[in-house]
């Protein structure tokens, strides 16, 4: 046993990690984020589940490890000749969990719905790095620790439950409150150290401004309805159902602009209909009312003027996602979008397009696709 002990202090990776000290943290976040990215796939496959419970248990309890290093705590154990990787192993888990957000929002045509989480997580990554002491200083910890959890939280009690409303939203919020909390005061009262480091009424306070925050940022419509994503949205001039399938023939795009199937500018014809398909994941059972919001732009007010909503219902489970449509005639030239929005009008994605007169018919370079 000695003899192993003694291999691994020597251990090569041992040396690098302390070569690299300066680092290692922000290489280890990374890490996480880069393993999830690999490996997750569906927020409700089995798999998926247990990997992010796993590594929320995880957080949790390297967490409470870590703080009680300085207290001595480890001394004459065997979890003392671990003690210089658990700051790399926080940092880990922080990048699989913070992952997990981007990858079942990165399916979505609307980027820009996400990009609230992606300017928190690069302040997060600015933070650690400037910070003098980085993960070490426990206000960045615990801090970073409740917005994972929130975010855990928020894919997963809906996905249990089944149910997606605002509701869900504030009891998920609720649930990682009283968790950090307790986890924070359980970490107070058993290290020494921790005390002498934060003052407990100010840390509560961080975390429940940021618990306030994460919630404005909800109800102004800046963060996703999680965990529904929009997984395709297409303008079409036409849709039909058949043998299970919808066909959607549209003008597709040029080659190299390889992130968008349909052209910006629709070919239009008087009396003729303007498709839009959408194809919405929800994890399975889950059931939801959707619509499609029809907008115009106008130009001498210059501001977006809605002309109708229509709606659907959607039930998850499909991996593909839940396919509908919608269709409008006599539409007018000029720049549209239309809005796929949840019941509580929470934005999934914009499908934008440009109605063209084509005044010249002429033979279109048509596409049609199997969804």
């Amino acid at each position: 046993m000695k003899k192993t002990l003694a291999r691994y202090r020597n251990s090569a990776f041992r040396s690098f990690i302390r070569k690299h000290s300066k680092y290692a943290p922000i290489l280890f976040f990374i890490g996480g984020f880069i393993f999830d990215t690999l490996t997750l796939g569906r927020i409700d496959r089995t798999y998926d589940l247990t990997v992010l419970c796993l590594h929320m248990a995880s957080l949790s309890i390297t967490l409470y490890l870590y703080n009680l290093v300085d207290d001595g705590k480890w001394q004459g154990t065997l979890l003392e000749r671990f003690e210089e990787y658990l700051p790399l192993a926080i940092q880990f888990f922080f990048g699989g969990l913070s992952s997990a957000y981007v990858i079942y929002f990165s399916r979505s045509v609307s980027l820009s719905k996400t990009a609230s989480f992606f300017i928190i997580l690069v302040l997060l990554l600015i933070a650690n790095e400037f910070l003098k002491k980085r993960i070490s200083n426990k206000y960045l910890q615990f801090g970073v620790y409740y917005f994972i959890s929130f975010t855990f939280f928020t894919f997963m009690i809906p996905v249990f439950l089944k149910e997606l409303n605002s509701t869900i939203f504030l009891i998920s919020g609720a649930v990682s409150l009283v968790s950090t909390l307790v986890l924070l005061t359980f970490i107070y009262g058993k290290s020494p150290s921790t005390r002498k480091e934060i003052k407990l009424g100010k840390m509560i306070f961080i975390i429940i401004a940021i618990y306030g925050l994460i919630n404005l940022f909800y109800f102004l419509r800046l963060i996703p309805p999680v965990p529904l994503a929009l997984d395709k949205g297409i303008v079409a001039h036409s849709v039909v159902q058949k043998n299970g399938n919808y066909e959607v023939t549209y003008e597709s795009e040029e080659s190299h602009i390889f992130w968008r199937k349909h052209k910006l500018d629709f070919s239009y014809s008087p009396d003729q209909r303007v498709y839009i398909f959408s194809s919405i994941f929800a994890p399975t059972d889950l059931k939801k009312s959707i619509f499609h919001r029809w907008r115009k732009y106008n130009e001498l007010t210059n501001e977006w003027v809605t002309v109708e909503d229509i709606g659907y219902d959607i039930t998850g489970g499909r991996d593909g996602g839940f396919r509908g449509y919608t269709y409008k005639s006599n539409i007018t030239p000029g720049e549209w979008e239309v809005q796929v929005l949840t019941e509580e009008e929470q934005v999934l994605g914009v499908i934008g397009f440009n109605i063209v007169l084509n005044t010249h018919p002429k033979p279109l370079k048509l596409k049609t696709s199997k969804f």
